[in-house]
């Protein structure tokens, strides 16, 4: 059994004002593909199916979120991973590695553009599996377009490589049977930002509780539940159900129960932790007799697409007098390479941030002393600690979301040590959660801002909660 696998995995955002290249991405190829840490499971999935299979690599990308791809990086990866498809001879299957939030220059639903590329080397003989996020938007035409769709059951993530592996196994069971599974798509109209639909806290998690029972009942194979990308706006943006199976009734009364419950919660989904807009968030900080105070600066996350230099944050802790925090981080590469010439221990003058993301907040003209500098990171380029008044500022050559206790240790910074943390971050990652003794989200503008109708939607498909707060919606077969 010959399986190929391959695919693109980026989430854009169109409201920022960044774009990303080529060079962003991380490229893998050939037998570099297979034995990539995305794929840990392949030998164990031949040794428990008992099938003899031979895994074929064709290409995959990704990258940190950010804004539209480019277009002519996005047809050269699609020119190599169809070259590389073509070439590698009879298939029984395609594993498809995607995101579901691709957002390229000049284009609407890019994954569906994908997927269609490989059915024209492939032909209509050929399974495709798909794995994706479950901030993934995911359209009717794309749910055509494969034989079988999963996705995360997670957020924040921990079932990455499960999902993965279980798009696989889907695919795998589905040859050995001789069956050809369809997937049955309904689009529930409905915005809804990460922070607001994560697993961890209802109505989420009951919702995605049901899935399991909806896999096991006859004739389907796999339920997922898509919340989205809301910091996209094409027609397809929007949440949705995807079940995959054998049995075209059962699929579709499945997604039209989970569709109707999806719906029916729209205005349970609040935030997980306290949010509030950015001086509420400091001073609930500074009279919290807990440290660290984590604050994430969501309107402004990378990891959502946003370009993460809007300074506001920091203009706001100064004013207040913070005397204890860091702020993780700002790319700002002409700050960094002042203090890369001052050298540690300086007295620097810089003008921070409002260079990538002018909407959003202006340079803020700042003075300080270099605490430490660090080169040679493999994202983030060459990083600057600077101390500006009570606030320990990292400055970043390039664009790096801290999520991790080891991207703080690699600049010297214990976050445990100090009074308040601010991330440009939505929800904690899941290393960085058990730090907090309190979490917040402060509401500040941005590219990823929480609060949706701030935003200048124009391609979304209407009406759409909570854009159309008043409208009324039943998942009705079509």
């Amino acid at each position: 059994m010959r399986i190929a696998i391959g695919g693109i995995s980026y989430e854009g955002s169109n409201f920022s004002p960044i774009s990303a290249q080529a060079g962003d991405f991380v490229v893998h190829t050939g037998i570099d593909l297979l034995t990539s840490t995305r794929y840990p499971f392949l030998g164990d999935l031949a040794r428990s199916t008992g099938t003899a299979l031979e895994f074929v690599p064709t290409l995959h990308a990704r990258s940190w979120p950010g804004g539209a791809l480019q277009r002519a990086a996005y047809e050269a990866f699609k020119g190599g991973f169809v070259e590389a498809l073509a070439a590698a001879g009879p298939l029984d299957g395609l594993y498809l590695d995607l995101h579901g939030a691709l957002f390229v220059e000049g284009m609407e639903d890019a994954e569906l553009d994908w997927v269609l590329a490989a059915r024209r080397v492939l032909g209509d003989g050929c399974l495709i599996s798909a794995s994706m996020d479950l901030h993934g938007n995911i359209s009717p035409a794309f749910a055509q377009a494969v034989d079988m769709l999963t996705a995360y059951r997670t957020a924040p993530h921990a079932d990455v490589i499960e999902t993965r592996q279980r798009a696989l196994a889907l695919l795998i069971g589905s040859l050995r049977r001789g069956e050809r599974p369809t997937v049955a798509q309904v689009t529930v109209p409905l915005l809804l930002p990460g922070e607001r639909s994560s697993t961890a806290a209802e109505p989420a998690a009951s919702l995605y509780a049901r899935l399991p029972a909806v896999d096991r009942l006859p004739g389907i194979l796999d339920a997922s539940l898509f919340m989205g990308f809301a910091w996209s706006d094409e027609p397809r943006t929007s949440a949705a159900v995807a079940v995959t199976g054998f049995d075209r009734a059962a699929q579709e009364r499945a997604a039209l129960w989970l569709a109707q419950a999806l719906w029916d919660a729209r205005a349970d989904f609040t935030y997980a932790v306290a949010a509030a807009p950015i001086d509420e968030c400091i001073r609930r900080a500074l009279a919290a007799d807990v440290a660290p105070v984590f604050i994430s600066d969501a309107g402004d996350n990378p990891t959502a697409g946003a370009v993460g230099d809007v300074p506001l944050f920091l203009e706001r802790l100064l004013a207040l007098g913070v005397p204890d925090a860091v702020l993780a981080a700002i790319p700002d590469s002409a700050a960094v390479a002042v203090c890369l010439a001052a050298g540690a221990g300086a007295e620097v003058s810089l003008t921070v941030g409002g260079k990538l993301d002018r909407r959003h907040g202006p340079p803020l003209p700042v003075a300080g002393r270099v605490e430490r500098l660090v080169m040679g990171d493999p994202e983030a380029g060459s990083q600057a600690v600077v101390r500006v008044g009570g606030v320990r500022l990292i400055l970043t050559e390039r664009r790096k979301a801290f999520t991790e206790v080891a991207d703080f240790a690699a600049v010297g910074i214990d976050p445990r040590a100090h009074k308040i943390v601010v991330v440009k971050l939505g929800y904690l990652f899941p290393e960085l959660a058990p730090l907090a003794a309190l979490s917040l989200l402060a509401l500040s503008p941005g590219v990823s801002d929480l609060e949706l109708t701030r935003l200048p939607y124009r391609q979304v498909r209407r009406p759409i909660y909570p854009l159309n707060p008043e409208m009324a919606w039943q998942a009705i077969a079509s």
